[in-house]
């Protein structure tokens, strides 16, 4: 790798650590900012859900205009308006303000499908795997450090110091990509499609507010189902609209290559579980027993950090294998490793040391999934639509994302069970906890989840990487 080629890669490893940092300490706090505005766990699942519909939107569109007008103008584009948000978040007077800031924070997640063209621009091709596989596993190390710093300043100093750090945090990457990143200099004049965009965006939220007001209002009632019927029928609106659409959000011709719809479909059925696993470990490790382990913040957090510093070890040698033996192995290795990560959820979740070893399984077996996702994305798409193909993917990925999160707080709101305080004879106070049930669920669904994923897997048609002498 060149000098150039290392500079950059540390400079969009650096970016995309921090906002995986700053968006993974705000998990572990879910239930104490659910507790602060005296919200429900399925409202308070919006405020990760927020970020990544926005970022699902967003993503292709910065790909888009990072091929038109530059891949340095819209990165700074993208983590300006990021900036903006993270400090709003941290003054938060309500939970809608809240949410609001987050899906401003969306604007963030432009970085990343931008991040990867300007590494295939720069870099040969026999090293572009390896380094989009150190570009995703750095989600494991970001995550980590979300979940062990993020969680002890929650847990000693409240949820908005965190944001109030991570607003420092991003000024100072904010300027050092200013006045260090130089443009690949790459340009392809597109248009966007706003009709595209619209429709997919308020058809997605009306299908999760259908998810997130079924524990309340009924999965059936008539109320809630016209959320679903109308979010479904603009989703379908939305398929005969991108096809013709001159340059339309999600370009279904791509859509037709094989590999493209395997990358896309797997990549948004993965991320549904990935969320399950994220948000069953995090609310499971804090509630009280005997529903949970009754762990702190802090404490809660650190189960999942040690998985996640395995998926950045992981990350970079998937990616090399990715480019060695081809996708489909991997893919396939991946989602049976996954399966066997949550059944020893359902299974062995007794203890703290339990949670860490049942999460470094699945979260293996997740890395596994994700980076050849990305690298068939990459070597598949002509050089010209590039940045719109990652971003299409990251969108599609991202939208499985904030499914993931609404699914899981409804499934806990649905089966709860009653915790009677009794003060000798008389009772004191009753409350209502998900069950051991609600945790179940939660994991085998993530299980059929990934077995859909193994079977999309089998029609990958894999490939190897060409190595330049």
């Amino acid at each position: 790798m060149n000098e150039r080629g290392r500079e950059v890669l540390l400079l969009l490893v650096w970016g995309d650590l921090l906002i995986n940092y700053v968006e993974t300490m705000v998990v572990p706090a879910i239930p104490t900012i659910q507790n602060d505005f005296s919200i429900s766990s399925t409202l308070a699942s919006w405020i990760t859900s927020a970020f990544i519909i926005v970022g699902a939107i967003v993503s292709p569109i910065f790909g888009k205009l990072a091929d038109t007008y530059g891949r340095k103008k819209m990165y700074l584009v993208s983590l300006g308006g990021y900036l903006l948000a993270v400090g709003i978040a941290g003054f938060s007077p309500t939970i809608y303000t809240l949410i609001g800031a987050r899906a401003i924070q969306g604007i963030g997640y432009g970085i990343f499908p931008v991040g990867l063209a300007i590494i295939t621009d720069v870099l040969p091709p026999d090293e572009v795997a390896t380094a989009q596989g150190l570009l995703s596993g750095s989600v494991g190390i970001g995550t980590a450090l979300g979940l062990i710093i993020g969680s002890y300043i929650d847990q000693d100093f409240g949820w908005q110091y965190a944001f109030h750090t991570a607003f420092i945090l991003s000024l100072v990457f904010f300027l050092v990509i200013l006045v260090g990143l130089k443009d690949t200099g790459i340009r392809t004049k597109q248009s966007i499609d706003y009709v595209g965009t619209s429709l997919l965006t308020l058809g997605m939220a009306l299908i999760l507010v259908y998810i997130t007001e079924g524990p309340s209002m009924g999965w059936l009632s008539s109320e809630n189902l016209t959320f679903l019927v109308l979010g479904t029928l603009l989703i379908f609106a939305f398929i005969p609209v991108e096809m013709r659409v001159k340059e339309p959000l999600v370009d279904m011709k791509l859509m037709k290559i094989r590999n493209i719809m395997v990358a896309n479909l797997v990549g948004i059925v993965s991320s549904i579980a990935l969320m399950i696993m994220y948000f069953g470990i995090i609310y499971y490790a804090q509630l009280p027993p005997p529903f949970g382990l009754g762990l702190d913040i802090l404490s809660a957090g650190l189960t999942l950090a040690p998985a996640t510093v395995v998926m950045f070890i992981v990350g970079p040698i998937v990616g090399k294998l990715t480019g060695d033996i081809g996708p489909k192995p991997l893919l396939i290795s991946g989602s049976i490793i996954s399966i066997l990560g949550f059944s020893l959820l359902i299974v062995n979740r007794e203890s703290a040391e339990a949670l860490v070893e049942d999460v470094i399984v699945a979260g293996t077996g997740m890395i596994s999934i994700i980076i050849p996702l990305i690298n068939m994305i990459a070597v598949t798409v002509p050089e010209r639509d590039r940045g719109i193909g990652l971003g299409m993917n990251t969108l599609l990925r991202n939208l499985g994302a904030s499914i993931g999160p609404v699914l899981s707080t409804s499934i806990m709101s649905s089966y709860k069970d009653p915790y009677v305080l009794m003060l000798g004879n008389n009772i004191l106070d009753v409350s209502f906890f998900p069950g051991n049930q609600a945790f179940n669920i939660m994991f085998q669904v993530a299980i059929l989840v990934i077995l859909a994923n193994l079977g999309i897997s089998l029609f990958t048609q894999n490939y190897k990487s060409v190595k330049q002498g």
